[in-house]
């Protein structure tokens, strides 16, 4: 297959990137608002064509367990999964982190806590790109913002996630999961022999007999010592990470009073709130992290002696905006604004809140 462009949705979008970038397998279970993902590779049939597994489990628990037994073996493997879904996953998520296992988590995150909503969230911002399982751990996260970002973001995870040996995760909105834009899809990458395989992940387990020293997959070591040095690389292997791949956006900040920061499809709402906003006088820009984890702390530190204030704009009662106030470090005002049960607010709601927030 060559490079496509094609209007899908950002669900199939990520279906349609993970045959095209040579995934062995996809193992996950239904659920809204990210079905379309499953449904789209069971329509597609990759297997017919590319090799690619494609299996519905019969839980959560049990696709991300399947994805450690395939990242384990060195294979391209994903899952994905939406807010509840990812909750119970995160036992498996922090196992994977333990053993240093490259694969794709996609959350399309929806209203909370419990079964809350099928509508659009952004409120698995602590559970995702604060760790959300247990120990001292960190999932590369990146956040589309839009159709195309969610097909180009599947081989960037790939690419990072083998990279550092670390999980990676496609943090979307239900918005962008479910929206519908026009996307070019990447030309088809031949997934690897096992030899390839083998070559790339000198540590996976390959089933080979005629190995001098079979590799050992595991997150478990009970000497206290050894466990702590295994933390120590690991705290060490995050902050290369953090110095290397730090992703943002800037839009329009060369003159501003007011930044705007908000990622997936609050950034989108909030280019509009932007552009009403300078209608109005109000000199506003916006930063849009696309890594929330590694975040871009620097970034916005240095728009901290430059701006009046920043407006932090979410669907959620108030997450990422922890990071960004401990990225000022008191040095500018950060106020929020945000909506929850699943609505997603108007432009003209965040250009209310600018002005009610930091102007007045």
């Amino acid at each position: 297959m060559a490079e496509e462009i094609v209007l899908m949705k950002g669900n199939e979008a990520i279906a349609h990137a993970a045959i095209r970038c040579g995934v062995d397998g996809y193992f996950g279970y239904p659920i809204t608002p990210q079905s379309e993902v499953l449904e789209t590779l069971a329509e597609l049939r990759p297997w017919e064509t590319t090799g690619m597994v494609v299996l519905q489990a019969e839980s959560e628990v049990a696709a991300i367990n399947m994805v450690y037994g395939g990242a384990g073996s060195g294979k391209m493997v994903m899952t994905s999964s939406s807010s509840p879904g990812v909750s119970l996953k995160q036992e498996g998520i922090s196992y994977l982190a333990g053993s240093e296992l490259p694969c794709l988590i996609v959350n399309v995150m929806r209203g909370g806590p419990g079964l809350g909503t099928i509508q659009p969230s952004q409120a698995d911002y602590f559970q995702t790109v604060k760790g959300g399982g247990h120990g001292d751990y960190r999932l590369i996260a990146l956040a589309p913002a839009s159709v195309q970002e969610m097909a180009d973001f599947v081989g960037l995870a790939f690419e990072l996630a083998f990279k550092y040996r670390n999980p990676a995760i496609i943090l979307a909105d239900g918005v962008i999961g479910q929206m519908m834009e026009k996307v070019t899809l990447p030309p088809q990458k031949k997934r690897l022999t096992d030899d390839e395989v083998i070559a790339r992940c000198p540590w996976a387990t390959t089933g080979r007999t005629n190995m001098r020293k079979p590799n050992i997959i595991t997150s478990l070591e009970m000497n206290p010592e050894l466990m702590e040095q295994n933390n120590l690389r690991f705290q060490a292997k995050y902050h290369e990470i953090e110095r290397n791949e730090v992703r943002y956006e800037e839009i329009a900040c060369d003159d501003i009073d007011y930044l705007i920061v908000a990622f997936g499809s609050m950034a989108r709402i909030g280019q509009k709130a932007m552009e009403l906003a300078r209608e109005k006088g109000i000199k506003v820009g916006i930063l849009r992290p696309i890594t929330l984890w590694p975040f871009p702390t620097k970034a916005i530190a240095d728009y901290a002696g430059r701006v009046k204030g920043m407006l932090v704009t979410e669907l959620n009662a108030g997450q990422m905006v922890e990071d960004v106030r401990l990225a000022v470090n008191g040095k500018v005002k950060v106020e929020h604004f945000g909506r929850l049960g699943g609505i997603v607010p108007d432009p003209d709601e965040i250009v209310d809140a600018l002005e009610e927030l930091l102007i007045k």
